[in-house]
């Protein structure tokens, strides 16, 4: 065996590579195969197609919900239309909404696509802007008079 190293101490380590390594690449690719599940893609409306997001699988979809589009029933039940302007897609969710949700602001909503290509959310998360604060910090700065509200920032 030519290829082998001449030195004891260097073969007993090649050994030992050679006998780890598959091992390893075992346990990598039974961790990938079982996390395959748990990974959610983001699309947007014109990203969501019937191929890059089939039916039934969980995916995120975000965008601008589309003014006028928020549609509430007696059931608790909100029907709105998430837009990138490109494409819109319908999205269907029951239960309560964050507070931070209104029509043309953007959202994230967790969820599947259905066979008719609307979507079925199970969690709809509102996101605000990089100048958003909480309620309790602004109402403490408007009662002390340091809030601007023409800059959506306190007075330094």
């Amino acid at each position: 065996m030519s290829w082998l190293p001449k030195s004891p101490k260097a073969r007993r380590r090649l050994w030992v590579v050679i006998a780890v390594a598959p091992v390893l690449a075992l346990a990598v690719g039974l961790s990938l195969y079982a996390m395959r599940d748990s990974v959610t893609f983001f699309f947007s409306p014109s990203e969501a197609t019937p191929d890059t997001a089939p039916a039934g699988r969980v995916v995120r979809l975000g965008g601008l919900v589309e003014t006028g589009s928020v549609v509430r029933d007696g059931t608790g039940q909100v029907a709105f239309v998430v837009t990138d302007n490109v494409a819109a897609t319908r999205v269907v969710y029951r239960g309560d909404l964050p507070d931070l949700f209104r029509e043309g602001q953007g959202v994230v909503a967790q969820g599947v696509f259905l066979p008719d290509r609307s979507f079925r959310a199970t969690q709809v998360l509102a996101k605000h802007d990089e100048n958003y604060m909480p309620r309790e910090v602004a109402d403490r700065l408007k009662a002390k008079g340091e809030w601007r509200p023409e800059a959506g920032k306190p007075a330094s």
